[in-house]
């Protein structure tokens, strides 16, 4: 016996004192609802309703019954309606990864403002780069630099960066500024390694058609972005950011970039990708909006602005992973 759909039976009936009129309610036939209703009366060993040519009227028991059986099922309508109105209402923990350096300089400062539109969205932010994949980490989205492979995953491109050469105007005081990309190599370039194991080595810019490449050289190799920032504000050398990452330090001027009328094609785009079986929750396509207009802002906002928007170009290095970007060029 279906013992939730005879308690259901059972008070309808009840309630408009009828089982013809309950059964049209219900969209049932008579008969399957006075079937039903005597299976529970047999099962309980008690009458509950005495059935007239007028109507239905309850026993004693029945009235009883029908108290405690309305009230159960006025109890799990309303739970019925609080889960249908939490999978369309933003509430719940938000698993977000992106790199340190992302997070803490571009979306971590804003996060407070997405709280205080969405107060009943958790967010989780956890480090994370392309190495996380396939599989994300844990995370409901992802924000990533770079070309990720992520055949698994809805993907879209939120911004573009520009990758700048910056150091201290005092540097560039002390030891002149390059003319070209190509002048990099008598400098100390700091370099970074990225998530692959593969120290970013080799500076390509472009301007009016002409392409250079520099191989740069320096005395520190670190897969920490903010160690070579802590290092460049420190004097000791020169070293290539993504733009969205150094706004503050450009605003205040105290970093300085080079060849600015150079374009580094190889600038990574800011990724924002979302599991394919969440990305209907309203908490994901929320932050989702809000990640897109965020980085939208940013790329607004940057120093210095470029004259036009540049394309984003797959390094030739990127597939034919070594220690450094410059040894696939010798390959």
């Amino acid at each position: 016996m279906d013992k939730l759909r005879a308690l259901e039976y059972f008070v309808a009936a009840a309630s408009a004192r009828s089982f013809s009129k309950a059964a049209r309610a219900l969209q049932v036939t008579v008969p399957a609802m006075t079937r039903l209703v005597g299976e529970l009366e047999r099962r309980l060993g008690v009458r509950l309703v005495d059935r007239t040519n007028r109507g239905v009227s309850l026993t004693p028991d029945g009235a009883r019954y029908f108290e405690l059986c309305r009230a159960l099922l006025l109890q799990l309508a309303r739970a019925d309606e609080e889960i249908a109105d939490a999978s369309t209402r933003p509430t719940g923990t938000l698993v977000v990864g992106a790199p340190s350096y992302l997070s803490e300089h571009c979306l971590a400062p804003a996060l407070p403002a997405f709280h205080a539109r969405h107060p009943e969205i958790q967010i989780e932010l956890r480090n994370a780069d392309r190495s996380v994949l396939p599989d994300g980490g844990g995370a409901e989205v992802l924000l990533l630099f770079g070309w990720p492979d992520a055949i698994d995953w809805v993907q879209r491109r939120i911004a573009q960066t520009r990758l700048l050469v910056c150091a201290t105007p005092d540097y560039w005081r002390k030891h002149g500024m390059p003319a070209s990309p190509k002048e990099l190599e008598r400098h100390v370039c700091l370099v970074y390694r990225d998530a692959e194991g593969t120290a970013l080595d080799l500076w390509t810019y472009e301007r009016a058609g002409v392409t250079e490449t520099a191989a740069v050289q320096g005395w520190l190799v670190s897969d920490h972005r903010d160690d070579l920032v802590r290092a460049v504000l420190e004097g000791a050398g020169c070293a290539r950011f993504s733009d969205l990452t150094v706004h503050e330090h450009l605003r205040t001027g105290r970093l300085e970039p080079v060849l600015t009328d150079w374009e580094s094609k190889e600038s990574p785009p800011v990724n924002l990708l979302l599991r394919p079986a969440h990305r209907r929750l309203p908490r994901v396509q929320l932050f989702a909006e809000f990640a897109a207009q965020l980085f939208a802002r940013l790329e607004r906002e940057r120093l210095p602005h470029p004259a036009e928007r540049y394309p984003a170009e797959r390094p030739s290095w990127y597939r034919r992973r070594g220690p450094r970007a410059s040894s696939a060029r010798r390959t």
